[in-house]
């Protein structure tokens, strides 16, 4: 079935003119990686980043990962799309206390275009931002250690004058500013959500290289257990994988009755119906702030020597690091939830469309009964997410790999294929054709979209 369903993708001439594209996109993103910023030693960054990697990485590497690797070569696409997605966020949470943004949200697509404009902008000024921090934070690493060169220090800017940081600007806010034009035209013209896709090509296209890795590291006796751990690590991926699939397309299902309606002379009856909650309404978002904090005290020590003592005890510890780690997520699950959630907005809709939830009365009510339900639907939601963000450390300290597998590229991945995997079901089965899932057996059911 799964294989006749692959098949019949290929089979509708705008379904695969739709996929070539998207491909053609994707490709001439992972070609932009390969194109370095003036004025920058590549092999040095390299030997740089991969000093960085043997210390887990940190912000920097959370950074890189969403580039695609693209910090680590200094492209001009290292910032990625990440100014797009701060800038997207930054709107999600100004619409809910700016009022003026918020009925730009209510008017339909031509409120959602302008908020659209807006983010836009937003995504230049901050790439503006971060090309001036990283030109300086380039000038400021003076020489590395590349051992592919037989240890030889190189200097990573050569000339970090006026003009090489001018360059910097231009060529990362101009390279951002074309992802950015990429993923709006896969959007509109391709399959799936463009800027989401583009994330998720950059995770996947370094998977080769650290499978190299996990294999140089089984032939080289250093994983724990040596093959009979490289296996049972395998096993323990597959089932992880299974499990974020399983309860990114969870939900609970609130039933909705509708009372009776006139029509002319006619009566229809009253209809019943479910408003799906998502186990996870986040996303990726917590996992995302709560890294950015904790990187926080480690990027200010250098300016404030009073917390070299935070960022000491949180480097020394895992326990301590993982504890408030897992603090973070879920203190910022229930927070974006919160801003981005509104139960009495969903209870007044219900009563203005004639329904009500049974057993429970129209307004106040519904309003208290939906909000304790998507306050148990959070907790979970956060524990779910701070167990997958917490794997990476655990496996490293017990089976000795070089890599870092689960966190929040693990729940990129899964989601956006998941998404990318709903849209094409829905052209399949437009034109008549049964879908992934087979002619009888359930639809995918995408996550909800907090990124882009």
């Amino acid at each position: 079935m799964a294989l006749g369903a692959i098949t019949n993708v290929f089979r509708v001439a705008e379904l695969r003119a739709r996929l070539g594209y998207t491909l053609l996109l994707l490709a001439v993103y992972r070609l932009g990686i390969f194109i370095n910023t003036p004025g920058v030693n590549r092999s040095a960054m390299n030997a740089y980043f991969e000093a960085k990697q043997k210390d887990g990485g940190g912000l920097l590497g959370l950074f890189n990962m969403f580039s695609g690797g693209g910090l680590e070569q200094m492209s001009i696409f290292g910032l990625g799309i990440m100014p797009y997605v701060s800038s997207s966020i930054i709107m999600q949470l100004l619409a809910v206390v700016v009022p003026s943004l918020e009925r730009l949200q209510k008017e339909g697509a031509g409120g959602r275009q302008k908020i659209n404009q807006y983010t836009r902008y937003g995504t230049i000024v901050l790439s503006i931002i971060q090309g001036i921090f990283i030109s300086r934070w380039l000038a400021s690493m003076g020489r590395t250690t590349n051992e592919a060169s037989g240890g030889l220090d190189q200097i990573v800017v050569p000339d970090a004058g006026l003009w090489f940081t001018f360059m910097t600007v231009i060529s990362l806010t101009a390279g951002t500013a074309f992802i950015m034009w990429l993923g709006e035209r896969i959007t509109e013209n391709g399959i799936g959500n463009g800027i989401s896709l583009i994330i998720f090509a950059g995770i996947v296209a370094r998977l080769p290289p650290t499978a190299q890795r996990l294999f140089e590291s089984v032939q080289a006796g250093t994983v724990t257990g040596d093959l009979g751990g490289a296996l049972a690590l395998l096993g323990f991926m597959a089932l992880v994988i299974a499990c974020v699939v399983y309860i990114e397309r969870g939900m609970r299902r609130i039933p909705v009755q509708y009372a009776k309606r006139m029509q002319g002379r006619r009566m229809f009856a009253g209809q019943a119906t479910y408003f799906p909650m998502k186990v996870n309404a986040a996303g990726v978002i917590p996992p995302i702030f709560a890294g950015a904090v904790l990187s926080m005290p480690a990027t200010a020590a250098s300016y404030i020597p009073a917390l070299s003592g935070v960022e000491a005890a949180l480097r020394s510890n895992a326990w301590v690091y993982n504890g408030v780690f897992v603090f973070l997520i879920i203190f910022f699950a229930y927070f974006y939830t919160g801003l981005t959630f509104r139960p009495d907005d969903v209870a007044d809709n219900i009563k203005k469309q004639g329904g009500y939830i049974p057993g429970i009365r129209p307004g106040k009510q519904t309003a208290e009964y939906i909000e304790r339900t998507l306050n148990r639907l959070t907790f979970g939601g956060g524990v779910y997410l701070a167990t997958i963000c917490v794997i990476p450390s655990v496996i490293a300290g017990l089976m000795n790999v070089p890599f870092y597998f689960g966190g929040t590229g693990l729940l990129i991945v899964v989601g956006v294929a998941l998404d990318t995997v709903q849209q094409i079901e829905q052209h399949l089965i437009s034109r008549n054709y049964e879908g992934f899932a087979g002619p009888r057996g359930p639809r995918i059911r995408g996550r909800l979209k907090v990124m882009a």
